[in-house]
């Protein structure tokens, strides 16, 4: 790695080569990331007559289907390919859109949840994989973070207008708001089919350095082989993260709707929720160089448990101001924990080693909306907020030994010091 980096010529150089690979990469990310209908689908269930248990349940279905469905589609995509993998995903959620945007039927959204769960799960790890694998074969490892901390902020202000226009759309019908989304995903699948080369676990480059001695033969070994306790630890804190902010993020909508807020003011306090998640993550370069990412990780959970107790309190605008000051801080701890997962595992079986994360994380999500969703129903919905807080804590808990210790995460696949000083 150190050969290529010096190849390049420098840091200019590395910079000048990450560019090269992420341009069409922040070109499918704003277009993957057009979701018209993320800001106000649970408004939309409700209007097909669901009940929050319902959605909860939709929701729950989607990410345990999507956690379960990780582990093969992992190895799909280190087999067939990364690129493969996420056009055969965004095309399953396209036509699942679709689907949701015509039919009225319960039993036929959780049949479709099913198979956006599945397209979902096709997606999740190849991207990263084939990004991070794209930077490893041009010697740019080093530039990750600044490079996913834009990849990110490009998804999620994207995501953030789409809302906004997905507003616009839905005064003309709910159809066009799901028509609009599938759309955006077809021309995000054109882009990556045309402009992003594909790269199988057979194309791993970053062992091909005097590292065949760890040329495990499956994903299960090379797993054992990565899996010290502080990297467990932190798969399971990030899985409880996510687990918090993903239900927090989507049921705000209906907090805010019992607090008294109107639609079009959900709209904008989610869009704007989305924003401030996409510009936030533009720090996670500085946080990672300043602090690291094992003291990131309790503030997250700790900004997230704030939220939390502050939604509890019942009174909208401060629900609002909670909401738009502490949802972006734990989109800094998920740019660093991502970093430091996928120098933890080797090419050759990246993506099924990041699918079997993800397989931990969609399961934690899943439960968590499905906790979530009964919380509300029984206690209220700020109540129920309010004592999802427990889940952040229980997290910060279970990373405190990590943090006294200074547990080591990263195993022999870290990169040289050199690089890292490029």
């Amino acid at each position: 790695m150190t050969g290529t980096t010096e190849a390049l010529g420098g840091s200019a150089a590395v910079d000048d080569a990450a560019r090269d690979v992420t341009r069409p990469f922040y070109v499918y990310a704003v277009l993957a990331n057009s979701l018209f209908q993320r800001g106000v689908f649970v408004l939309f269930l409700q209007h097909r007559g669901f009940s929050a248990g319902q959605v909860a349940l939709l929701q729950t279905l989607i990410y345990l289907v999507s956690g379960l469905a990780e582990l093969p589609t992992g190895v799909i995509a280190d087999r067939i390919g990364r690129r493969a993998s996420i056009v055969i995903g965004q095309i399953l959620i396209a036509g699942c859109l679709l689907g949701q945007g015509t039919f009225t039927d319960y039993w036929v959204f959780l049949a479709l949840f099913v198979g956006q769960g599945v397209g979902m799960a096709c997606v999740s790890g190849s991207d990263t994989a084939l990004l991070y694998d794209l930077l490893v074969r041009r010697g740019a490892t080093a530039r990750y973070v600044k490079v996913k901390s834009r990849f990110t902020m490009l998804g999620t202000v994207t995501s953030g207008a789409a809302i906004i226009l997905g507003g616009q759309l839905q005064r003309i019908s709910w159809g066009a708001v799901y028509v609009g989304s599938a759309s955006c995903l077809v021309l995000a699948v054109v882009v990556l089919m045309v402009r992003v080369p594909e790269i199988r676990g057979a194309d791993a480059v970053d062992e091909q350095d005097g590292a065949e001695a760890h040329r495990d033969a499956t994903a299960w070994r090379a797993m054992l082989r990565v899996a010290t306790p502080a990297l467990v630890t932190l798969v399971v804190v990030s899985g409880l993260m996510h687990a918090t902010l993903t239900p927090f993020i989507i049921f705000t909508q209906k907090t805010l709707s019992d607090q008294g807020a109107g639609t079009a003011l959900v709209s904008v306090v989610i869009s704007a929720g989305f924003f401030v998640g996409g510009l936030v993550p533009l720090l996670s370069d500085q946080a990672n160089r300043r602090v690291g990412y094992r003291v990131i990780v309790p503030v997250g959970l700790l900004a997230l448990a704030a939220a939390l107790g502050l939604s509890g309190l019942g009174l909208v605008w401060v629900t609002i101001a909670a909401f738009l000051v502490l949802v972006g801080i734990p989109e800094i701890t998920a740019v660093l924990v991502d970093n430091v997962l996928n120098e933890a595992v080797p090419s050759r079986h990246r993506a099924s080693l990041l699918s079997m994360i993800s397989f931990v994380e969609s399961a934690l999500i899943g439960t968590g909306y499905l906790v979530l969703g009964v919380l509300m129903d029984g206690l209220g919905s700020s109540a129920g907020m309010a004592t999802y807080a427990a889940v952040p804590l229980l997290a910060c808990l279970l990373w405190l030994p990590v943090l006294l210790r200074g547990a080591r995460v990263t195993t022999g696949t870290e990169k040289p010091a050199d690089e890292k000083a490029s």
